[in-house]
């Protein structure tokens, strides 16, 4: 014990506790204050950002994230330069991780930038059915960093929100009803107002085809080997989109068959000029001796 006493400066340990008691208690106190202050204005900030018609999760993010983490961190680096710490060297340490974090994480980053955008512009809400990047389905949940989506298979697709920001996206719930596009091509001899009347009678028969709007059928364009009309249908739900779709194919094809037109497959037809008889003659020993066409 003496040997304690002789390698420790008692009086000294006991000068230095009491200096530094008033600074620890300075210290904690700007910390608690500050820590009251965030709670004392969290409540009327999300209420201003809330009338703003702010998102849930943007309200959120800003206010009980990075301003709390913004209010407390001012207090938590004025207490510890009432203890003595050097605050500029550990704020430029903190300031190079910093940096090291972000470019590790840019990734990241950049998908939560999407999300803040996302909440902002509201190009689709929680319910909406899109199409994206291939996918389309219904949105069950948007996050900060991702976009969930069930499609029509049952299946869950997780989308990172950068990806749906940069790429074209198809809102089918935007403004309720929505119109089904279904492409039909007849043969060049058909009569077109024969074969829209029997693709009308139809599709009608559809039961998740509207009345009003009603169904119509165009002339899209006249193709190498076919007539192309598109029907087009409009259903209350964007749910029924990709079934309307099918029954509106299923049905047309039928309609045509029991109407007797002709539904063309792509065909090409070849004009032979000014062949050599030597060609003939190889023609005609290839087909087993049978003359060709001369």
């Amino acid at each position: 014990m003496q040997q304690l006493r002789d390698l420790v400066d008692v009086p000294r340990l006991a000068t230095t506790a009491i200096e530094f008691l008033p600074k620890l208690g300075v210290g904690v106190i700007v910390l608690i204050t500050f820590v009251v202050l965030y709670r004392v204005t969290r409540v009327p900030l999300r209420a201003g950002l809330k009338r703003a018609d702010f998102h849930e999760k943007i309200v959120e993010l800003m206010v009980d994230k990075l301003y709390k983490y913004a209010v407390v961190g001012v207090g938590v680096v004025m207490a510890a330069d009432q203890l003595g710490v050097n605050v500029g060297a550990a704020l430029a340490g903190m300031g190079i991780a910093g940096i090291a974090v972000g470019f590790a994480a840019q990734d990241s980053v950049a998908n939560v930038i999407s999300g803040i955008l996302i909440f902002w512009d509201k190009p689709f809400v929680v319910g909406d059915w899109i199409k994206t990047e291939g996918e389309f389905g219904q949105v069950t949940d948007i996050t900060l960093r991702t976009t969930r989506i069930r499609t029509p298979r049952n299946t869950f697709v997780v989308m990172p929100n950068k990806r749906i920001i940069d790429e074209v996206l198809e809102n089918y719930s935007k403004h309720g009803d929505v119109r089904v596009e279904v492409p039909v091509g007849i043969a060049y001899k058909e009569s077109i107002p024969r074969a829209r009347e029997v693709l009308l009678s139809a599709i009608r028969a559809v039961g998740t085809v509207k009345p009003d709007p009603a169904p119509d059928v165009v002339v899209e364009e006249l193709g190498s080997s076919s007539v192309n009309l598109k029907v087009r249908v409009w259903i209350d739900h964007a749910s029924d989109h990709q079934g309307t779709y099918f029954r509106v194919v299923e049905a047309s094809k039928l309609a045509l068959d029991e109407a007797g037109i002709q539904i063309p497959f792509p065909h090409l037809q070849l004009f032979v000029d000014d062949v050599e008889d030597r060609v003939w003659s190889r023609a005609e020993a290839l087909a087993g001796g049978r003359p060709g066409p001369r």
